[in-house]
Protein backbone atom coordinates (compact mmCIF):
# COMPACT_ATOMS: atom_id res chain seq x y z
CA UNK A 1 0.00 0.00 0.00
CA UNK A 2 1.32 3.80 -0.94
CA UNK A 3 -1.34 6.06 0.57
CA UNK A 4 -3.66 5.88 3.57
CA UNK A 5 -6.74 8.68 3.23
CA UNK A 6 -8.01 9.16 6.79
CA UNK A 7 -11.70 9.35 6.67
CA UNK A 8 -13.57 12.59 8.40
CA UNK A 9 -16.64 11.89 9.13
CA UNK A 10 -19.34 13.23 12.43
CA UNK A 11 -21.13 9.45 13.43
CA UNK A 12 -20.73 7.88 9.87
CA UNK A 13 -21.97 11.27 8.25
CA UNK A 14 -19.69 11.63 5.44
CA UNK A 15 -17.60 15.12 5.64
CA UNK A 16 -17.39 16.03 1.71
CA UNK A 17 -13.42 17.16 2.69
CA UNK A 18 -12.90 13.31 2.70
CA UNK A 19 -13.83 12.94 -1.24
CA UNK A 20 -11.56 15.85 -1.92
CA UNK A 21 -8.52 14.25 -0.09
CA UNK A 22 -9.48 10.88 -1.94
CA UNK A 23 -9.20 12.75 -4.69
CA UNK A 24 -5.94 14.21 -4.36
CA UNK A 25 -4.55 11.43 -2.52
CA UNK A 26 -4.58 9.88 -6.46
CA UNK A 27 -2.26 12.06 -6.99
CA UNK A 28 0.17 11.15 -5.31
CA UNK A 29 -0.08 7.58 -5.85
CA UNK A 30 -2.70 4.87 -7.93
CA UNK A 31 -2.85 2.56 -4.74
CA UNK A 32 -5.27 4.66 -2.21
CA UNK A 33 -6.63 2.93 0.61
CA UNK A 34 -8.80 4.64 3.42
CA UNK A 35 -8.95 4.39 7.21
CA UNK A 36 -12.64 4.94 8.87
CA UNK A 37 -12.45 5.49 12.55
CA UNK A 38 -15.68 4.35 14.39
CA UNK A 39 -18.31 1.71 13.72
CA UNK A 40 -20.95 4.43 12.59
CA UNK A 41 -18.67 4.77 9.67
CA UNK A 42 -18.91 1.12 8.11
CA UNK A 43 -21.82 2.09 5.68
CA UNK A 44 -18.99 4.76 3.75
CA UNK A 45 -17.45 1.73 1.96
CA UNK A 46 -19.41 1.97 -0.97
CA UNK A 47 -18.95 5.85 -1.19
CA UNK A 48 -15.10 5.79 -0.48
CA UNK A 49 -14.60 2.30 -3.06
CA UNK A 50 -17.03 5.01 -5.89
CA UNK A 51 -13.79 7.59 -5.00
CA UNK A 52 -11.05 5.25 -5.71
CA UNK A 53 -9.94 3.40 -2.68
CA UNK A 54 -8.89 -0.02 -3.05
CA UNK A 55 -9.31 -1.31 0.47
CA UNK A 56 -11.28 0.22 3.54
CA UNK A 57 -9.22 -0.40 6.88
CA UNK A 58 -12.42 -0.24 9.35
CA UNK A 59 -11.33 0.20 13.21
CA UNK A 60 -13.94 -0.10 16.15
CA UNK A 61 -13.49 0.83 19.63
CA UNK A 62 -15.52 2.42 22.52
CA UNK A 63 -13.57 5.52 22.18
CA UNK A 64 -13.96 6.08 18.68
CA UNK A 65 -18.01 6.41 18.65
CA UNK A 66 -17.74 10.25 18.95
CA UNK A 67 -14.82 12.13 17.63
CA UNK A 68 -12.07 13.02 20.01
CA UNK A 69 -8.76 14.29 18.61
CA UNK A 70 -6.77 12.24 21.25
CA UNK A 71 -7.90 8.92 20.48
CA UNK A 72 -8.39 9.59 16.63
CA UNK A 73 -4.64 10.18 16.46
CA UNK A 74 -3.56 7.57 18.35
CA UNK A 75 -6.05 5.28 16.27
CA UNK A 76 -4.55 7.08 13.31
CA UNK A 77 -0.39 5.76 14.45
CA UNK A 78 -1.29 2.51 15.20
CA UNK A 79 -2.83 2.13 11.87
CA UNK A 80 0.51 3.76 10.30
CA UNK A 81 2.69 1.68 12.10
CA UNK A 82 0.44 -1.86 11.27
CA UNK A 83 0.05 -1.03 7.29
CA UNK A 84 2.89 0.89 6.68
CA UNK A 85 2.26 3.35 4.19
CA UNK A 86 4.54 5.61 2.03
CA UNK A 87 1.95 8.36 3.02
CA UNK A 88 -0.91 9.38 4.81
CA UNK A 89 -3.55 12.28 2.98
CA UNK A 90 -6.36 13.87 4.96
CA UNK A 91 -7.78 17.38 3.76
CA UNK A 92 -7.29 20.19 5.66
CA UNK A 93 -9.91 21.15 7.82
CA UNK A 94 -9.91 21.66 11.59
CA UNK A 95 -10.60 18.12 12.56
CA UNK A 96 -8.18 17.08 9.68
CA UNK A 97 -5.37 18.98 11.04
CA UNK A 98 -5.72 18.02 14.32
CA UNK A 99 -5.89 14.13 14.13
CA UNK A 100 -2.90 14.52 11.55
CA UNK A 101 -0.70 16.65 14.16
CA UNK A 102 -1.70 14.30 16.91
CA UNK A 103 -1.01 11.50 15.11
CA UNK A 104 2.57 12.80 13.69
CA UNK A 105 3.54 13.61 17.16
CA UNK A 106 3.09 9.87 18.42
CA UNK A 107 5.09 8.92 15.19
CA UNK A 108 7.95 11.43 15.83
CA UNK A 109 7.26 12.34 12.10
CA UNK A 110 6.91 15.51 10.52
CA UNK A 111 3.71 16.52 9.36
CA UNK A 112 3.06 19.53 6.61
CA UNK A 113 -0.65 20.85 6.49
CA UNK A 114 -2.88 22.30 3.82
CA UNK A 115 -0.86 21.57 0.67
CA UNK A 116 -1.76 22.54 -3.08
CA UNK A 117 0.43 21.17 -4.86
CA UNK A 118 2.75 17.82 -4.42
CA UNK A 119 5.71 17.01 -6.64
CA UNK A 120 6.48 13.14 -5.75
CA UNK A 121 9.79 11.75 -5.23
CA UNK A 122 12.20 10.27 -2.49
CA UNK A 123 11.92 14.07 -1.15
CA UNK A 124 8.48 15.70 -1.88
CA UNK A 125 8.59 19.12 -2.91
CA UNK A 126 5.23 21.12 -1.59
CA UNK A 127 3.06 24.05 -2.07
CA UNK A 128 0.81 24.91 0.97
CA UNK A 129 -1.66 27.47 1.96
CA UNK A 130 0.30 29.67 5.08
CA UNK A 131 -0.81 32.61 6.74
CA UNK A 132 -4.33 32.19 6.35
CA UNK A 133 -4.81 31.83 2.60
CA UNK A 134 -1.97 35.07 2.08
CA UNK A 135 1.58 33.21 1.62
CA UNK A 136 2.28 30.08 -1.04
CA UNK A 137 5.17 28.64 0.45
CA UNK A 138 7.34 26.28 -1.38
CA UNK A 139 8.59 23.32 1.39
CA UNK A 140 10.30 19.96 1.28
CA UNK A 141 9.41 16.79 2.25
CA UNK A 142 11.69 13.85 3.82
CA UNK A 143 10.33 11.05 5.43
CA UNK A 144 9.92 7.67 6.02
CA UNK A 145 6.71 7.92 5.81
CA UNK A 146 5.12 10.93 4.66
CA UNK A 147 1.90 13.06 6.65
CA UNK A 148 0.30 15.57 4.83
CA UNK A 149 -3.30 17.76 4.20
CA UNK A 150 -4.13 19.01 1.41
CA UNK A 151 -5.88 22.51 1.69
CA UNK A 152 -9.71 22.18 1.99
CA UNK A 153 -11.30 23.69 -1.43
CA UNK A 154 -7.94 22.99 -3.09
CA UNK A 155 -8.95 19.73 -4.77
CA UNK A 156 -12.28 19.24 -6.39
CA UNK A 157 -13.61 15.53 -5.39
CA UNK A 158 -14.20 13.10 -8.48
CA UNK A 159 -14.89 9.53 -8.66
CA UNK A 160 -12.52 6.98 -9.07
CA UNK A 161 -13.72 3.33 -9.21
CA UNK A 162 -11.84 0.99 -6.46
CA UNK A 163 -12.12 -2.42 -5.32
CA UNK A 164 -13.14 -0.84 -2.06
CA UNK A 165 -12.73 -4.50 -0.15
CA UNK A 166 -12.75 -4.07 3.91
CA UNK A 167 -10.41 -5.23 5.98
CA UNK A 168 -10.67 -4.74 9.76
CA UNK A 169 -7.70 -3.10 11.82
CA UNK A 170 -7.62 -3.95 15.48
CA UNK A 171 -6.01 -0.57 17.79
CA UNK A 172 -5.81 -0.63 21.83
CA UNK A 173 -6.52 2.47 23.25
CA UNK A 174 -6.00 3.97 26.57
CA UNK A 175 -9.05 5.18 28.60
CA UNK A 176 -6.94 8.69 29.22
CA UNK A 177 -7.55 9.31 25.70
CA UNK A 178 -10.67 9.84 25.87
CA UNK A 179 -10.36 12.99 27.91
CA UNK A 180 -10.36 15.15 24.61
CA UNK A 181 -13.99 14.43 23.21
CA UNK A 182 -16.79 16.20 21.58
CA UNK A 183 -18.75 17.78 24.71
CA UNK A 184 -21.33 20.21 22.53
CA UNK A 185 -23.05 20.50 19.52
CA UNK A 186 -25.26 23.40 17.47
CA UNK A 187 -27.45 21.72 15.09
CA UNK A 188 -28.06 23.62 11.77
CA UNK A 189 -31.31 23.49 9.86
CA UNK A 190 -31.71 20.82 7.34
CA UNK A 191 -31.12 21.24 3.98
CA UNK A 192 -27.47 22.93 2.10
CA UNK A 193 -25.05 24.33 4.75
CA UNK A 194 -22.74 27.01 3.96
CA UNK A 195 -19.64 25.15 3.08
CA UNK A 196 -21.35 22.88 0.99
CA UNK A 197 -23.85 25.62 -0.97
CA UNK A 198 -24.35 26.48 -4.82
CA UNK A 199 -24.60 29.75 -4.15
CA UNK A 200 -24.08 31.88 -1.48
CA UNK A 201 -25.36 35.44 -0.57
CA UNK A 202 -22.81 37.18 1.81
CA UNK A 203 -23.63 40.32 3.78
CA UNK A 204 -21.23 42.36 5.35
CA UNK A 205 -21.07 45.96 7.51
CA UNK A 206 -22.88 47.63 5.03
CA UNK A 207 -25.91 45.71 5.12
CA UNK A 208 -26.49 47.63 8.69
CA UNK A 209 -28.41 45.69 10.93
CA UNK A 210 -29.33 42.01 11.86
CA UNK A 211 -32.95 43.44 9.89
CA UNK A 212 -32.13 44.22 7.24
CA UNK A 213 -30.20 40.40 6.20
CA UNK A 214 -34.12 39.63 5.30
CA UNK A 215 -33.97 40.81 1.96
CA UNK A 216 -30.73 38.70 1.68
CA UNK A 217 -32.55 35.74 3.07
CA UNK A 218 -35.50 36.17 0.52
CA UNK A 219 -32.75 36.09 -2.34
CA UNK A 220 -30.61 32.96 -1.19
CA UNK A 221 -34.15 31.42 -0.92
CA UNK A 222 -35.04 31.77 -4.21
CA UNK A 223 -31.70 30.90 -5.76
CA UNK A 224 -31.76 27.69 -3.49
CA UNK A 225 -28.53 29.19 -1.61
CA UNK A 226 -28.08 30.25 1.91
CA UNK A 227 -26.72 33.21 3.69
CA UNK A 228 -23.30 34.11 4.79
CA UNK A 229 -21.51 37.25 6.44
CA UNK A 230 -18.45 38.67 7.37
CA UNK A 231 -16.79 38.77 10.65
CA UNK A 232 -17.90 42.16 11.05
CA UNK A 233 -21.64 41.00 11.29
CA UNK A 234 -21.13 38.24 13.74
CA UNK A 235 -19.01 41.21 16.03
CA UNK A 236 -21.87 43.41 16.21
CA UNK A 237 -24.05 40.03 17.22
CA UNK A 238 -26.18 40.35 14.04
CA UNK A 239 -25.82 36.98 13.13
CA UNK A 240 -24.53 33.57 14.63
CA UNK A 241 -20.79 32.84 13.97
CA UNK A 242 -21.98 29.14 12.27
CA UNK A 243 -22.72 32.19 9.44
CA UNK A 244 -19.56 33.30 9.52
CA UNK A 245 -17.23 33.31 5.91
CA UNK A 246 -12.99 33.53 6.54
CA UNK A 247 -10.25 32.73 8.11
CA UNK A 248 -11.56 32.29 11.84
CA UNK A 249 -15.31 30.57 10.15
CA UNK A 250 -16.14 29.08 7.08
CA UNK A 251 -14.67 28.57 4.26
CA UNK A 252 -16.49 28.27 1.29
CA UNK A 253 -16.52 26.61 -2.40
CA UNK A 254 -19.86 27.57 -3.99
CA UNK A 255 -20.25 28.01 -8.12
CA UNK A 256 -21.41 31.61 -6.93
CA UNK A 257 -20.93 34.07 -3.95
CA UNK A 258 -22.57 37.35 -3.85
CA UNK A 259 -20.53 39.33 -1.66
CA UNK A 260 -22.94 42.54 -0.47
CA UNK A 261 -21.89 45.55 1.42
CA UNK A 262 -18.42 43.14 2.33
CA UNK A 263 -15.10 44.88 2.24
CA UNK A 264 -13.49 42.43 1.68
CA UNK A 265 -10.69 42.03 4.53
CA UNK A 266 -7.91 39.50 3.67
CA UNK A 267 -9.27 37.21 6.55
CA UNK A 268 -12.69 36.97 5.14
CA UNK A 269 -11.25 36.49 1.12
CA UNK A 270 -9.61 33.48 2.67
CA UNK A 271 -12.97 31.63 3.58
CA UNK A 272 -14.37 33.22 -0.26
CA UNK A 273 -11.55 32.78 -2.58
CA UNK A 274 -12.13 28.93 -3.16
CA UNK A 275 -15.62 30.39 -5.16
CA UNK A 276 -15.98 29.45 -8.80
CA UNK A 277 -17.30 33.19 -9.27
CA UNK A 278 -17.96 36.41 -7.19
CA UNK A 279 -20.27 39.35 -8.04
CA UNK A 280 -19.79 42.10 -5.47
CA UNK A 281 -22.23 44.90 -4.33
CA UNK A 282 -20.79 47.66 -2.99
CA UNK A 283 -20.76 51.68 -2.92
CA UNK A 284 -17.04 51.38 -2.75
CA UNK A 285 -15.72 50.79 -6.35
CA UNK A 286 -11.77 50.60 -4.50
CA UNK A 287 -13.15 47.92 -2.00
CA UNK A 288 -10.86 44.96 -2.13
CA UNK A 289 -13.72 42.28 -2.12
CA UNK A 290 -14.60 44.49 -6.04
CA UNK A 291 -11.21 44.75 -7.08
CA UNK A 292 -11.21 40.59 -6.80
CA UNK A 293 -14.32 39.66 -7.64
CA UNK A 294 -15.49 38.48 -11.31
CA UNK A 295 -18.31 40.85 -11.78
CA UNK A 296 -19.20 44.09 -9.75
CA UNK A 297 -22.33 46.63 -9.32
CA UNK A 298 -21.25 49.70 -8.10
CA UNK A 299 -24.22 50.57 -6.34
CA UNK A 300 -26.59 50.77 -2.92
CA UNK A 301 -27.09 47.19 -2.17
CA UNK A 302 -30.64 47.85 -0.61
CA UNK A 303 -31.86 48.96 -3.62
CA UNK A 304 -29.81 46.59 -5.72
CA UNK A 305 -31.02 43.19 -3.64
CA UNK A 306 -34.57 44.13 -4.10
CA UNK A 307 -34.09 44.79 -7.49
CA UNK A 308 -32.66 41.19 -8.67
CA UNK A 309 -35.88 39.70 -6.07
CA UNK A 310 -37.84 41.55 -8.34
CA UNK A 311 -36.47 40.09 -11.48
CA UNK A 312 -35.93 36.71 -10.30
CA UNK A 313 -39.41 36.43 -9.17
CA UNK A 314 -40.18 37.87 -13.02
CA UNK A 315 -38.14 35.08 -14.39
CA UNK A 316 -39.72 32.45 -12.08
CA UNK A 317 -43.27 33.65 -12.47
CA UNK A 318 -43.74 33.82 -8.75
Amino acid sequence: MSVLVVIEHDRGTLSPASLEALTAARTVDADVHALTLGASADSLAGTLAAHGASVVHQVHHDLLNDFGPEAWGEAVAQAVRALQPAAVVACGTDRGNEVMAQAAARLDLPFVANCNEITVGDTWSIVRVRWGGSLLEQCTLDAATKLVTFAHHAVEAAEAIGAGSVSALAVELDASLGRTVVAERVERAAGVTLATAPLVVGGGRGVGSAEAFAPLEELAGLLGGVVGCSRAVTNNGWRNHTDQVGQTGTRIAPDLYMACGISGAIQHWVGAMASKKILAINTDAEANMVTKADYAVIGDLHKVIPAIIEEVRRRKGA
